[in-house]
């Protein structure tokens, strides 16, 4: 079982960075693909940015490419979210997944099978 918990969110200014991390319980974590999801208000949640267990695949949605960027630790069993360059439509509250097939790089929110609880990040104008 894998138990995900996100923090470092909050609020910026438009230009400003924050970072997020990921930590998991598990030991399995590390064969486990992670995504960072996020869900504005009244809007879907999508697929923000993924990993794969082994860090050889990454991928970003088209509007945080070149401002986000996705390491992993798997010794300390933890996933980061670096975000640069913040606007305001990145507000939104963010989750961690974990993908059972170890690619993380899906986009379809129903394949992650466990979830952390979300913090929200603000970017004011």
């Amino acid at each position: 079982q894998v138990q995900l918990v996100e923090s470092g969110g909050g609020s910026v200014q438009a230009g400003g960075s924050l970072g997020l991390s990921c930590a998991a319980s598990g030991r399995t974590f590390r064969n486990y693909g992670v995504a960072w999801f996020r869900q504005a208000k009244g809007k879907e949640r999508e697929f923000v940015a993924g990993i794969s267990w082994d860090s050889r695949s990454v991928d970003y949605t088209d509007s945080v490419k070149g401002r986000f960027h996705i390491p992993r630790d798997n010794a300390k069993n933890t996933v980061y979210l670096q975000m640069d360059s913040l606007k305001p439509e990145d507000t939104a509250v963010y989750y961690c997944a974990a993908d059972p097939s170890g690619r993380g790089t899906r986009l379809a929110a129903g394949m992650y099978n466990h979830w952390g609880q979300g913090t929200q990040v603000t970017v004011s104008s």
